[in-house]
């Protein structure tokens, strides 16, 4: 009788033990997929300044959404270097409100939108802003299964005793998920 107890005790220990492994990894997971957006939005954050500059010396009449631009950026990497991804989500949307006005100003300036650097620097973000799009995916989807795993029966058991947490979404301002009124850019 003694040696069946020892026999289930060794492979409770060893499940729990493989249980605390897989939510390391998940845990380690999403951290490394929030690491990755850092990565992106710190290299978006560094070539702001530049295209700033440069729509600052054709646009002299659009201060208004040039410093549009320079606050969203300044919320954008205050919430990144805090890790506050509720914070990140409406300081990105208000960053790609105002890039979005920015670049369509640029419309109305032919010698702008024929500047080379402007050029390069509006394509880098916007590969930028779709690898941030990407790694975001990534991240939510980290988060979900960290977030189930810590409340599914009998992984919670081993999450409560070694206090594993859950993960906050970068969640879509409801703006972005709201359809675009395209007869506007026509009319615009």
């Amino acid at each position: 009788m003694g040696l069946v107890t020892l026999a289930v005790l060794v492979v409770i220990v060893l499940y729990a033990v493989l249980i605390y492994n897989s939510l390391v990894t998940i845990k380690n997971n999403v951290a490394k997929a929030w690491a990755n957006i850092d990565v992106l939005l710190k290299q978006r954050h560094d070539e702001l300044p530049k295209l700033i500059d440069t729509c600052k010396q054709y646009m002299k009449y659009e201060q208004e959404t040039l410093e549009k631009v320079i606050q969203a950026r300044s919320r954008v990497s205050d919430a990144r270097e805090s890790h506050n991804v509720v914070a990140l989500g409406g300081a990105e949307n208000a960053l790609r409100s105002g890039l979005s006005q920015l670049f369509a100003l640029a419309e109305s300036y032919p010698e702008l939108k024929a500047n080379e650097q402007f050029l390069h620097l509006q394509s880098r973000i916007s590969g930028l802003e779709n690898a941030i799009a990407d790694r975001r995916e990534f991240y939510n989807e980290s988060v979900n299964i960290n977030n189930v795993r810590i409340e599914q029966f009998p992984d919670l058991l081993v999450a409560r005793m070694f206090n594993f947490k859950a993960a906050e979404l970068l969640k879509f301002v409801a703006e972005e998920l709201k359809d675009v009124d395209i007869s506007q850019r026509f009319n615009g």
